[in-house]
């Protein structure tokens, strides 16, 4: 990853409320191709709000967000009166990322492959023989391609997953969200969907996540940011966050995690 590459994604001064009540507070973060950001912190800091803000799942209330330079959501700045962009157009300017739910969002009424096929002739317009060539492509790099012709429900939860991630790789995105991607699964099929992650990972992939998988998010992330209620609180590598954390919300945050000294083995793959 190059820093002198332009940022994909970009959140100046983003804030965020429901209801009156702020869940993001001046969020502020670039992420670059080829990087691998990843959100942790406890459950209400506002992780997920700040992902989905990232393709205007959520509308921001302040700040921009600006997809490869372009503003995302709104016409002019916020400073003055905004107004919300068309559908059309806020999916073509978040045209770049693709994002992955935790509950898998599959269509029960579709096969595997015409659920990954059904976006890109709807969203990008792709004629049929197309989508179900860039599907199938798609379903072979998450290990499902034998699974095409069945439906949703005879699938496992980490089965469903790696359906949900491949529907995403369809739409070769330059940015991938990851919305705790194994939250919803049982336990025997965590591991499944991150050796997926991994594999992502290790072709470049450029991927911001928010998980609770503290050791995967560890030895995958090159960067990790820290948020508590609303606020990013620390950002670095995993080594600087998990062995000198700045804060003391940070430290708190870790403390049940790191009931040893880290050994000199695991601060290596840090």
């Amino acid at each position: 990853m190059s820093n002198a590459s332009a940022p994909i994604l970009e959140m100046h001064h983003v804030g965020k409320a429901f209801a009156g009540n702020p869940v993001l507070r001046d969020i502020n973060l670039s992420v670059h191709p080829g990087e691998i950001v990843t959100l942790i912190g406890p459950s209400g800091s506002g992780k997920t709000t700040a992902l989905r803000c990232m393709n205007f799942l959520e509308a921001y209330d302040q700040g921009e967000v600006l997809i490869k330079g372009q503003l995302l959501g709104y016409s002019g700045n916020l400073r003055g009166k905004a107004h919300t962009d068309s559908p059309a157009l806020i999916a073509e300017v978040r045209r770049p990322l693709a994002m992955v739910f935790q509950q898998f969002n599959l269509w029960p009424h579709m096969t595997v492959l015409e659920n990954v096929v059904a976006p890109l002739v709807l969203g990008k317009k792709m004629p049929r023989h197309a989508a179900k060539h860039a599907a199938m492509t798609a379903l072979n790099q998450v290990g499902m391609a034998q699974k095409a012709s069945d439906w949703p429900v005879r699938l496992s939860g980490g089965q469903q997953q790696r359906v949900g991630i491949a529907r995403a790789l369809a739409l070769e995105p330059e940015l991938l969200l990851l919305d705790e991607p194994t939250s919803a699964l049982d336990p025997e099929r965590v591991e499944e969907v991150l050796d997926v992650i991994r594999s992502l990972a290790k072709q470049g992939m450029t991927m911001v996540m928010v998980t609770h998988e503290m050791a995967f998010a560890a030895h995958i992330s090159s960067r990790l940011v820290f948020m508590a209620d609303g606020y990013i609180v620390e950002s670095g590598s995993p080594r600087q966050l998990f062995t000198q954390p700045e804060s003391e919300r940070l430290r708190i945050f870790l403390a049940p995690l790191f009931r040893r000294p880290l050994q000199p083995e695991e601060l290596e793959s840090l």
